[in-house]
């Protein structure tokens, strides 16, 4: 019997569908996906055959709305990017380049703050507020500002991410009890946590959202192909939309160009210096990745 599902899990060879009536299949690609070169991720909606006894073969992928190298993952709606101003203190950096990656795969960015019960990280908080993202305080520890995450991410597929020791899996049990991802210790020699997520996994909660918790942001910077080609990284800060096409020169890159509308933005407060900073390291980046490397 043929059904169609979703992959929450990949690993070793398996894949585990869910067709939407609390079973988990776990199925084998049929040959002709390694003869097509196709790889399916968590997340792929797929058509697959129901041996009836718990296991069953993959047909077919459908179309993906997105996907992702590094975390392999794809259908992603919104990445929830978990920061925080405690320890381990979040390098603005780090998000900003995952948020470009997202927003060139037309995936919304959350920016979630946790350990707000230690310190508030205002000025993390209002970079993000100020560049259109939804931005929330939250406190796995305390619970303040869960109720608004879990509104957030209600009827969509989320992917967690962040530098570990944020708390991303802490977030994760404190948002369905009973969940009991493995948490980490931040090592407060190092002030960084260990990586306790070891491949990309799909859940649902009892209030039908879909998360994954993804390993953290290292694994985003070690595929330049994920940088979008120079002249296209403008598209992927939100904020200098307004400023686009109204530089003095054709072909502006926004860095130290004189007639520049982006940087005259910057110069009034409407963008943020951490903002602009990331884009000049990202554009300084992609000028460095040749074409042949790209996607």
């Amino acid at each position: 019997m043929t059904g169609e599902g979703m992959i929450l899990k990949a690993l070793s060879g398996f894949y585990y569908v869910d067709p939407g009536d609390g079973r988990l299949i776990s199925c084998r690609a049929r040959g002709k996906f390694r003869h097509q070169k196709q790889s399916p991720l968590a997340g792929d909606r797929v058509v697959f055959t129901d041996l009836g006894d718990g296991t069953g073969a993959l047909d077919e992928i459908l179309p993906r709305k997105n996907e992702f190298q590094r975390p392999a993952v794809a259908n992603i709606d919104q990445l929830v990017i978990i920061a925080s101003g405690a320890v381990p203190v979040t390098d603005p950096f780090l998000i900003d380049r995952v948020v470009s990656i997202a927003e060139g795969r037309s995936c919304q960015s959350v920016v979630c703050i946790n350990k707000c019960d230690l310190d508030a990280a205002t000025e993390l908080y209002q970079t993000y507020v100020l560049a259109g993202f939804p931005t929330l305080r939250v406190s796995a520890e305390t619970g303040e500002g869960l109720d608004q995450l879990a509104a957030l991410i209600s009827g969509k597929v989320s992917a967690f991410t962040g530098n570990s020791g944020v708390g991303k899996s802490s977030i994760l049990n404190a948002l369905e009890p009973g969940f009991q991802l493995q948490v980490g210790q931040v090592s407060d020699k190092l002030g960084r946590g260990r990586h306790t997520t070891r491949h990309v996994e799909l859940f649902r909660l009892s209030s039908g959202a879909v998360v994954a918790d993804t390993p953290g942001f290292s694994s985003f910077d070690t595929d330049r192909a994920e940088l979008r080609r120079p002249e296209e990284l403008q598209d992927t800060f939100r904020e200098f939309a307004p400023y686009l096409g109204q530089c003095r020169f054709t072909g502006c890159a926004h860095i130290k160009e004189k007639g520049c509308a982006v940087l005259a933005a910057l110069r009034e407060g409407k963008i943020s210096s951490s903002r602009h900073a990331s884009y000049v390291r990202l554009y300084q980046q992609a000028k460095e990745v040749p074409e042949w490397e790209r996607n």
